[in-house]
């Protein structure tokens, strides 16, 4: 029996002795009654922007989303959900038409709906009222016509346990982000900076309208952070005291119940702790169900640290005698590096590969300022600039990221990336100016720093980029190809494999195609071309040489 089919008979076994458990949690809502209950009235100044008291949210030149709100949880929710109505709708369909593309049936849908009833049967539980509240106001202007997934407030309480279910049940597939922090004298000031790429691949749809959240809350510290709509939980972000957050996720085994997402753990940190000590004591004292790693910076300290947190186990990994941190995909503190889960991942995985490149390119820059820094995030080669093809997971700019990001904290700075990718503008926003210079009734224009943006790649004006999108569009053609084993047109092998030469899976994907055709001279030709590049992933590898085994066999 297949894994995906052990799984889905676990789930329906589940289900079925524990769905009676799951009434209160489907009926639970957050204590309101000491918060601002008020409707807000939303104004539409322009088909861009959109005004509600001293909130408002914006469309600037880049397509980014500006959003900036205040108030107490209940108002901050409510003034999200009203500004980013449109937005919100859209999200949670696109979101939820992806479960569709992945679970046709309709049988197994149902079964997959009663399951997270039951997996997220605590989830409100670990998540602090405050949090609750503010998806509770949000949560009012989420489509109604997807109630019959679980009512607005829960559903979009679930949907902040997607991140951490995601990446351990989907093996880390949609997930492999790369950061990094300098200081020191490997920095251009001696201030702290930071970079990362948030590679969380969802799909085309989903990182369209990116919102670069400004929050200012009744209670705890200012920040901003880059967001998508209905998600108040923190992928990346800096508050006012110059602490910043990025997560990394970690190897996990699949967890049997839902605890503390990790946005909101992060989010925790951003709005209240103002240095590494209190972040510590933050993430200490969380109940987590997947395994994180948390890069902290702060200007207060003027370094960072990677705070790992699995549900055993918590570890801090701080570097001595050194002035640059690098995470990946794996563990580096003594608590979790040693676990089998984390050893097989650095074998197996690409983690490793990005966290020796990345040292390859700061080692090739003395000093590290933000457009240093974004040429290493949009950074497509491999190790010693070995050409992997567009779009290989073992690149850092692997060509699908939601955002990239730069922080100075010191300068309470900020860049990130408009789309495609982490390719266009990074446009530049200065906290102290948003959240200490504005006043009500200020003019709504956009927040950014014009003069500090760093300019859109120019590989996003060659033939290679023109390529590669091309490819993109091939690919998916070939992957139904070979799923439904038609025939291909006559020409598109020639095509689809000339827009991505040096990618080694336009070579295994047409060896796979003539290996199913029984046509297996050609088969071997095309699947010992994949192994002369470089392969993303040991089981990847593994697998074009067995094809080449069986094929030998096949010939003898």
């Amino acid at each position: 029996m297949k894994k995906s089919s052990v799984f889905f008979v676990i789930v329906v076994f589940l289900v079925s002795i524990a769905s009676c458990g799951t009434y209160k949690s489907m009926h639970h809502q957050p204590e309101i009654t000491s918060y601002n209950n008020t409707i807000p009235v939303v104004k539409k100044q322009s088909s861009t922007i959109f005004v509600t008291g001293n909130n408002f949210l914006l469309k600037n030149k880049q397509s980014l989303w500006e959003l900036y709100i205040e108030g107490d949880p209940l108002e901050r929710g409510r003034a999200i959900g009203s500004l980013t109505d449109s937005l919100l709708k859209k999200q949670e369909y696109v979101f939820f038409d992806k479960i569709n593309d992945l679970v046709p049936s309709h049988f197994k849908k149902q079964v997959l709906r009663s399951f997270l009833k039951w997996y997220n049967r605590k989830l409100y539980l670990n998540v602090p009222n405050e949090y609750q509240t503010e998806i509770y106001g949000l949560s009012g202007y989420a489509p109604k016509d997807l109630d019959y997934i679980a009512p607005n407030f829960l559903r979009d309480l679930y949907l902040h346990g997607a991140h951490d279910l995601g990446h351990a049940v989907q093996d880390l597939a949609m997930v492999g982000c790369t950061s990094f922090a300098v200081w020191g004298d490997k920095s251009e000031d001696g201030n702290l900076i930071l970079g990362r790429n948030f590679d969380f691949n969802a799909g085309d749809a989903f990182a369209k309208d990116k919102i670069v959240a400004f929050v200012k809350p009744k209670e705890g510290y200012s920040f901003m952070m880059v967001t998508w709509p209905g998600m108040i939980g923190v992928c990346s972000g800096m508050n006012i005291k110059g602490l910043t957050v990025t997560i990394n996720a970690g190897k996990s085994k699949i967890p049997l119940i839902a605890k503390t997402p990790i946005s909101i753990v992060t989010r925790e940190i951003l709005q209240y702790a103002s240095n590494i000590d209190e972040a510590i004591g933050i993430v200490k004292k969380s109940k987590v169900f997947v395994s994180e790693s948390i890069m902290v910076g702060s200007s207060i300290d003027n370094k960072a640290i990677l705070i790992e947190v699995s549900p055993d186990d918590f570890g801090v990994y701080d570097v001595a005698n050194s002035n640059q941190l690098i995470s990946s995909n794996h563990f580096q503190s003594d608590a979790l590096k040693n676990h089998k889960r984390n050893k097989n991942q650095i074998v197996k995985s690409h983690s490793q590969y990005r966290f020796d490149r990345m040292c390859q390119l700061l080692n090739e820059n003395i000093k590290i300022n933000p457009q240093i820094a974004v040429s290493i995030l949009r950074n497509k080669d491999g190790l010693n600039n070995l050409p992997l093809g567009f779009g290989n997971e073992k690149a850092l700019n692997q060509l699908l990221a939601h955002h990239g990001i730069v922080f100075k904290p010191a300068q309470k700075l900020v860049w990130v990336s408009a789309n495609p990718y982490q390719m266009g503008e990074f446009v530049c926003y200065d906290l102290n100016k948003i959240f200490n210079n504005r006043k009500l009734n200020d003019t709504i224009v956009s927040l950014e720093e014009e003069n500090l943006n760093i300019a859109k790649d120019p590989f996003l004006e060659t033939l290679e980029y023109k390529n590669y999108e091309l490819f993109r569009i091939e690919d998916r053609k070939m992957d139904f190809l070979l799923e439904n084993k038609e025939e291909i047109p006559m020409g598109f092998i020639s095509n689809y494999q000339s827009l991505n030469p040096d990618y080694w899976l336009v070579y295994s994907k047409v060896g796979l195609y003539y290996y199913q055709k029984k046509e297996f001279v050609l088969a071997q030709e095309q699947f010992k071309m994949a192994l002369t590049k470089e392969i993303t992933t040991l089981p990847k590898k593994e697998e074009v040489e067995n094809y080449l085994k069986k094929i030998k066999r096949k010939l003898q």
